[in-house]
Formats: structure tokens, C-alpha cells, sequence
């Protein structure tokens, strides 16, 4: 009836002004589709809603979506919230920690606590009004309730990369799949300087330009050349939507699908100066169109690329052949495309994880590359389960380095002279390429320099059109904003058949000159350094140390209050005497003296007499 009522509602208004899900439904969306409001999504929650409540009673569906709904800070789920804002498991929270937790369903991130502890208790109250009209509690209840409000944990500037801890989560199942069971700690590859650059540069992007170019959503995901995620950003706000379109969400490439197309011609002989006719381009009854009239006459493949002509690309896959175009996907590990007449144009689903793993393997000189977010797995004793360098098969040559080097300066001159050129960097070479969809629902860019992989997607969830948005335009300025923030030297490695740019032969140049002048200095390797780029003596003796530091003997606070600051010994006295030390002082003394920082304020256990060695101690 809800659902009925929404629709009319919404049929009235010609837009969508209500909702009209019940809590099934909340949780089928939750567990099974993307967050799109349409028509369709709505028939398949229902009918999801409908399997739900016919094969689970009404008890275990609140339990499914209490253990599943996002309560802001990154928290899924009332037992993890509760841990996260009040320290403790959600059977031992209080009635205004209870009252807070439940206002926090409807609107996440509007009233999380550490975002605005005064609307998050605003909408407690409101919640113990509910429960008071309901005939749940008092109304001296909630009087105590309301003259003692819920307390969070204080966190600081806390700061959560959801988005990537989504999908490294599904990463540990995957790695942790046919193995025993445990409570396990995992390390992952996210670098939340990067991941903190990469959100910021979406969502200025989204903010700025999307009301007025009709976009509202985007999606990135950076990573370095082997295939190490390093930030994913699946959205523009996780507390409205935790849909990862970054690792989730199929949509149309485009002409960013056309590097595909060009490598399968290069290995059958085409050269980046063959020059093709892009006139008479048919595929049964379908002929393909150019973005501006006049384009596609006889012209070389580099500037074809640059350009993106639609007619070459399309004669190209026809003439050697859609199979091998669709043979080297396979190979790059894409399985579900289709031999379609279309299918040098990106007609076909490639979600941003995918598509920005595949240009790291033209960054990796053809090596093969697969994309991963989780380094190791151990137990919560320190034995190690999973490590990516120790259980993952090794990498090999997927294509022949010439061939992947000559796609490269092609796609170099995307940057510098073709459709991708607010992508260029004052710094480092750049390469890329530019990808919009049909009726402009779908805009990347994707590139990488020597240090970087980077892919870029923006449009709608409901596939409706924005404003004539290219990939060429916001999305290629998104990749530079970031970029530019993301690198912080000119130590960068070269690009596979691109040469070196003249900032970084300078840097070379300088660091060959300081080591010239004194022998012994160290000259850095490119790139930063990284805990992954670790030597394995390095790491060896770091979890030696951390091995120790956890079997260490646990330290318990004294009870002696401690001066703020050192102090001079007094003088010894003029019997000669000498004076007492101060850890003698403190062990004679033990048990006599104490101080607010070091009083204990909770006792641990039901015993009255507890031990202050027992005791958790709050600061």
C-alpha cells in the first residue's frame, strides 16, 4: 500500500517526491540493487520483498536489516554503530544510546553523532516521543532519558575510506573462500592520502559542474601499475548511497573502449602512421556516425585515436577481425562482451575497476595485471593466512612491449594534441583516453603517467543524459586536478615507449650531479617509497619488532602522582646521607597516594574490592 501510495503521489507530482518502501523492501535494496531511483528497480525490490517474507519470518528480516543498514561512520549495522560511537556492543547501550542509534535509520549521515551530535540528538528525542505515544515507555523515562542524553566516543578528526573498505571487505572473502574459518586482521593497499585527494577532486567536480551539466554521480578508481589498488571512490555521497559504482556499476566506454581496438591492430600489423579511409565503415544495415561532421576521411591511426573518429575505429575492428578484438578482452580477464557491429565503440558494460585494471597492463608494458586491495590476511595471533606476493600466481607478458609501446605514444597524443588535452601535466607526460557513450549518459577518461592508473567516470544512475558532457571535458579535468595533487615528486618512472619529460630529466640530471660531486650520497629509486616497495629484510625485522611489542608484558599505570616536569635532586643533606631515589620513593609509597588521572573511575566485574590493576582507567 506504501508502494501504491508513492506512485500516486509521484504520478501527481511528475517527479519523485515520496518513497513508499517497507522495511523488506529497504533491505532487499540493501542487499541485492543499485540505488537508482526508477520504475524498475521498484518491480524487482518487490518482487525480492515477496521471496524475502515468504522464506523468512518477520523476526530474522529485522535482524538481516538491523545487522546490514548504514548508520553513518562507516558502520553496517546496529552492533558495529554501537561499538563506533559509544564503545561498547548494542546489547549493553543505554535507553538514550538506543533512542540515538534508531533516529540514525532514516538519514545517516544527516544525523550521525560525529557529524552533528546536536540533530542526532535532536531526532532522539523524537524517537522517545514516538515510543511514548506508542505506549513503550514512561514519561519518567524519558524525562531521565532526555536530562542524560547518549555521549559518543570521542574520535577526532576521524576519517573512514568506505568505499574501499566495501570492496576490500569482498576482497578478504574472496581470498579467505575454501579456507578455515577465523577472526582475522588484513592489511590492505589503500592509501588514504590519495583516497582523501581522489574524493575531494570528484566531489568538487560534482558540486561544481553537475546541477548545471545535469550529472550527478561519479565514480574513480587510482591505482599503481601492478595492479595495487590505492583509492576508490564509488559515489558522491556514501552516507546517501553505499552503491559502489566504482566496482559495481556497468556502463557504456565509449571511445575509451577504442585502445582495445587499436592494440588487436598493431599486433596484426597496422603501425600508428597507417593511413585508413574511415568512408564506407558498414556493418549489415548499422553505419556508425562521427561526434562532428566532416570527420573521417583518410587519416593515420595515431590521429585517429587523438581525435576519436568513430568510422576508423569501427573499420579497423571489422577488418582484422571482432573476434580477436573480443580474444584480447579475454585475455585482460573481460569474458561477457558480445561480437556486436558496435563493439569498437564501447557498446558494451565495463565497470571502472575493470577498465582501469586493463590501462594499468598498457602502464605495465603489456604485463598482465589484476587488481587487488588486500596485501595479507593473519589471525588475531599474528600467523600469517593470505599473502598477495606469497599465494598469487605470477604475473606474465600479455602482449608484446613494442606493441603496447606504440599504443602508447598514440595515446600520448590523445593528451597533447587530441580530445584528452585537459588532461596534460606540466610535470610528467600523461597518456589516455577520452570515452563518452551514446546520447551522452556515460563520460571517462581514463590514464595513467609513471606513477599512476587512473580512471574517471561520471553520469547518471538512472542512464538519463547530461549536458552534452564528453570525456574530454569534466571527466579528463577531474583525472588533472587530481593527478596534480596526488603526485608529490618529479622522481617519476618513465612510461613505457614515452620519453622522458624535460621536469623529470632536469630532476635526473640534478641527482646524477649531487652524486657525482659526493659518491656517497643515495640516489632515490622513482616513485615514493612504499611500506609495499618494502625490501623483504626491511619487513622481516618490522614484524619481528611488532611480534615482540605484542608478546610484551602489558604495562599497568601507577598510583603515584608524577611531577609535570623533571625537577633537580635536592641536595644531599649535611649528615652525607643519601637521599632516597625516586623509584624507591615510589615503591615505599606504592598504594598510598593517588591522583585524578590515575584513580580508577570504572570497575571491571560486579567485586566492590577489584584491584586497581584491574581497573579500566578513562582519560
Amino acid at each position: 500500500m506504501g508502494t501504491f501510495r508513492a506512485l500516486a503521489a509521484n504520478a501527481h507530482a511528475n517527479n519523485v517526491v515520496q518513497g513508499g518502501s517497507s522495511l523488506t523492501q529497504q533491505l532487499a535494496k540493501n542487499m541485492f540493487l543499485s540505488p537508482e531511483r526508477s520504475l524498475g528497480r521498484k518491480i524487482k525490490e518487490a518482487f525480492i520483498a515477496v521471496y524475502l517474507e515468504t522464506h523468512y519470518s518477520k523476526a530474522e528480516i529485522l535482524k538481516l536489516y538491523f545487522d546490514r543498514a548504514y548508520l553513518g561512520g562507516g558502520s553496517y549495522g546496529v552492533e558495529a554503530a554501537a561499538q563506533f560511537y559509544f564503545g561498547k556492543s548494542i546489547r549493553e547501550v543505554t535507553l538514550p544510546e538506543a533512542a540515538m542509534l534508531a533516529g540514525m535509520f532514516k538519514a545517516p549521515t544527516r544525523y550521525a553523532p560525529h557529524v552533528n551530535l546536536a540533530a542526532s540528538r535532536g531526532r532522539a528525542n523524537e524517537v522517545l516521543s514516538n515510543m511514548v505515544e506508542a505506549g513503550y515507555l514512561t514519561e519518567g523515562q524519558v524525562y531521565g532519558a532526555r536530562m542524560n542524553p547518549a555521549k559518543i566516543v570521542e574520535r577526532g578528526d576521524y576519517y573512514s575510506p568506505d568505499w574501499f573498505l566495501d570492496w576490500a571487505f569482498e576482497e578478504v572473502q574472496r581470498v579467505m573462500r575454501g579456507k578455515q574459518e577465523h577472526i582475522v586482521l588484513a592489511k590492505t593497499t589503500v592509501d588514504i592520502g590519495l583516497q582523501k585527494m581522489a574524493e575531494q577532486s570528484l566531489q568538487q567536480t560534482l558540486a561544481q559542474y553537475g546541477r548545471g551539466r545535469d550529472f550527478s554521480q561519479g565514480a574513480m578508481v587510482v591505482m599503481e601499475n601492478d595492479g595495487a589498488v590505492r583509492a576508490i571512490v564509488g559515489g558522491k555521497d556514501y552516507g546517501e548511497s553505499q552503491f559502489n559504482r566504482a566496482t559495481h556499476a556497468y556502463r557504456q566506454p565509449g571511445s575509451s573502449f577504442k585502445p582495445y581496438v587499436y592494440l588487436t591492430a598493431l599486433e596484426n600489423g597496422y603501425k600508428p602512421t597507417t593511413v585508413v579511409n574511415g568512408n564506407g565503415a558498414v556493418c549489415g544495415r548499422w553505419s556508425p556516425k562521427n561526434f562532428s561532421a566532416g570527420e573521417g576521411g583518410s587519416m593515420m591511426l595515431k590521429d585517429a585515436l587523438a581525435h576519436s573518429i568513430n568510422t576508423i575505429a569501427v573499420k579497423i575492428s571489422l577488418a582484422v577481425g571482432r573476434e580477436k578484438v573480443m580474444a584480447n578482452m579475454v585475455k585482460l580477464g573481460i569474458t561477457h562482451l558480445k561480437k556486436t557491429c558496435s563493439l569498437a565503440l564501447g557498446d558494451q558494460g565495463l565497470t571502472p575497476l575493470e577498465h582501469t585494471t586493463n590501462y594499468a597492463v598498457f602502464s605495465s608494458g603489456g604485463m598482465q595485471v589484476r587488481s587487488y586491495g588486500i596485501d595479507e590476511v593473519r589471525t588475531l595471533r599474528g600467523d600469517l593466512i593470505y599473502s598477495h606476493d606469497r599465494d598469487e600466481p605470477a604475473r606474465k607478458q600479455l602482449f608484446d612491449r613494442k606493441v603496447v609501446e606504440m599504443l602508447n605514444t598514440m595515446l600520448q597524443g590523445v593528451v597533447l594534441n587530441g580530445t584528452g588535452r585537459a588532461a596534460q601535466l606540466d610535470f610528467t607526460y600523461s597518456v589516455g583516453k577520452t570515452g563518452t557513450s551514446s546520447s551522452f549518459r556515460d563520460a571517462w577518461f581514463m590514464g595513467f603517467t609513471g606513477q599512476y592508473v587512473t580512471g574517471v567516470w561520471l553520469g547518471n544512475d538512472d542512464y538519463s543524459p547530461m549536458a552534452r558532457v564528453t570525456g574530454g571535458s569534466f571527466p579528463a579535468q577531474t583525472w588533472h586536478n587530481f593527478m596534480v595533487l596526488a603526485h608529490d615528486t618529479d622522481n617519476i618512472a618513465q612510461i613505457p615507449g614515452i620519453a622522458v619529460h624535460p621536469v623529470q630529466q632536469a630532476e635526473q640530471d640534478r641527482l646524477a650531479a649531487a652524486q657525482k660531486a659526493d659518491p656517497t650520497v643515495d640516489i632515490p629509486a622513482p616513485t615514493p617509497e612504499s611500506v609495499k616497495d618494502m625490501s623483504t629484510a626491511t619487513r622481516s625485522v618490522l614484524e619481528k619488532i611488532g611480534a615482540m611489542l605484542k608478546d610484551a608484558r602489558p604495562l599497568t599505570p601507577s598510583e603515584t602522582p608524577r611531577p609535570d616536569r623533571a625537577e633537580a635532586p635536592s641536595p644531599a643533606p649535611a649528615s652525607g646521607k643519601p637521599q632516597p631515589s625516586l623509584a624507591s620513593a615510589t615503591s615505599s609509597n606504592s598504594g598510598t597516594q593517588t591522583n585524578a588521572e590515575t584513580q580508577p573511575v570504572e570497575q571491571q566485574g560486579s567485586s566492590s574490592s577489584a584491584s586497581p590493576a584491574t581497573a579500566t582507567i578513562q582519560r
